[in-house]
């Protein structure tokens, strides 16, 4: 998991993204569905490039 390979706890990261601890466990946990917005502030927070490729 990226976010605990950078040393953030679930409640660092939520601050992050600016949401909740709970939030983030649903995300971790494939608990819902995930807006494409969310993934581009997921990105960001782990430092990455968000890429969508079509084949």
């Amino acid at each position: 998991m990226l976010r605990a390979k950078k040393g953030m706890t679930q409640e660092e990261f939520a601050i992050k993204l600016k949401t909740t601890k709970s939030a983030v466990s649903r995300l971790e946990n494939h608990a819902e569905s995930i807006r494409l917005s969310t993934l581009e502030k997921v990105a960001d927070v782990l430092g990455k490039r968000l890429i969508i490729n079509f084949k």
